[in-house]
């Protein structure tokens, strides 16, 4: 690839009719000019040359070493259900690709460890899609806290909805913690990774990963179906970043949420407040944050403008899904040209959360309906171990009738 010509994707999970790529990594890539989209890749040849044909794309393919194999290919995007991020993540390494993989980045420690592991051995560009690290009110809190403007951080609260694993389930295969891809890998991952963004890893923590349902029915048509994956997520605990070493903090996810409070992100300190909110019942990494702030005698908060320094993509991208990715891409990119390690990369995929997460504790049976979720045992890690680690999944076993 030559220094001044564009870095061209090859992306796998493109369809021409849903899933994340269509709504968010083509239109981010379309947006930014240091890209072009070189082939599409789907399960099957006939959906790949109809995707391809949809995008405008020159090559399409059913195979994802095929895809990472091509010359014009530089970059390949990962963007299919978790279960099957491996395979094309380690086709693209095998072939000296630099890879993009949506989060999480495999279904458990031990396969993101590998593909770490064979990223840093072939010297290839990494990241890992926690869109969270990106958005411009996340990051404009984080420089506001380090620089002080709250003064000393006491205490934080953040919490969040996850529609799904509530009374219905859209995805049979999120029911299955063993596919790693829950209430606790997916939307508790975006969002306690946005948190120790801003505010440093956890120093101690306590945490309950508690299932009150054990089987809930598809959405589409009603089937039951099996269901081993968390639907309630609470992490108290203790952080350490700047101007917030010894913070106190609190963190929850609530699995089918679909009205109430979407996303609130609180930070108060000795010297003053500020607050992260949603503007829209999308994820919080999917959308535009508004950000407001009060000081010394203040009674309310203001809103606060965000600096165009945080926006590093195109003006009038739309504010949804598109955007963050659009912001990951366009830090990628300068990785890419510059030889640098990227940020999230595979690494923060590692350290961030674990299978070992949910493994119940030995000897424990899980909890009847009245019976209450076991915490995990306080601990502590350093600064770059804020996984949730030793944490005890219990099951609240309910009729999902």
């Amino acid at each position: 690839m030559a220094a001044s010509s564009k870095i061209r994707v090859g992306i796998v999970g493109a369809s021409a009719s849903r899933g994340f790529a269509s709504i968010a990594h083509i239109p981010a890539l379309r947006a930014l000019p240091q890209f072009e989209i070189a082939a599409v890749c789907t399960a099957r040849q006939d959906s790949a040359e109809m995707a391809a044909r949809h995008y405008g794309v020159p090559l399409a393919f059913s195979d994802p070493e095929k895809l990472a194999q091509h010359p014009d290919v530089d970059l390949v995007t990962v963007s299919v259900k978790v279960p099957d991020h491996y395979r094309p993540v380690m086709a693209a390494i095998e072939a000296g690709k630099h890879v993009y993989c949506e989060w999480p980045l495999g279904r458990d420690t031990d396969e993101a460890v590998r593909m770490l592991d064979a990223a840093e051995r072939r010297g290839v560009r990494h990241a890992v899609g926690l869109q969270g690290q990106m958005s411009p009110a996340i990051n404009f809190a984080m420089d506001l806290v380090a620089e002080g403007y709250v003064g000393r951080v006491l205490n934080a609260t953040m919490i969040g909805c996850a529609p799904n694993w509530g009374a219905t389930i859209d995805r049979a295969y999120q029911a299955d913690r063993a596919n790693g891809a829950t209430l606790m890998t997916i939307t508790g991952g975006h969002q306690i990774d946005a948190l120790c963004h801003c505010l440093g890893e956890f120093r101690e923590l306590t945490a309950f990963a508690v299932s009150q349902r054990d089987r809930i029915p598809l959405e589409a048509t009603g089937e039951m179906v099996a269901k081993t994956a968390p639907d309630q997520l609470v992490v108290n605990g203790i952080v350490g970043g700047k101007n917030a070493e010894g913070a106190v903090v609190s963190f929850q996810i609530r699995g089918g949420m679909r009205r109430g409070t979407e996303f609130l992100f609180e930070i108060h300190g000795d010297e003053g407040d500020l607050t992260l909110t949603a503007t829209s019942r999308a994820s919080m990494q999917r959308q535009e944050l508004t950000v407001r702030r009060a000081q010394g005698a203040a009674k309310e908060l203001a809103e606060l403008p965000i600096p165009e320094k945080y926006r590093w993509v195109p003006d009038g991208l739309e504010t949804d899904s598109r955007y963050n990715v659009a912001q990951l891409y366009a830090h990628l990119a300068d990785c890419i040209r510059d030889g640098k390690p990227a940020s999230p990369g595979f690494d923060a995929a590692v350290r961030r959360f674990s299978d070992r997460s949910t493994r119940r504790s030995p000897g424990r049976p899980a909890a009847s309906r009245s019976g209450s979720a076991a915490p995990c045992r306080p601990g502590r890690w350093p600064a770059a171990r804020a996984d949730l680690r030793g944490c005890r999944h219990r099951n609240l076993r309910s009729s999902s009738s």
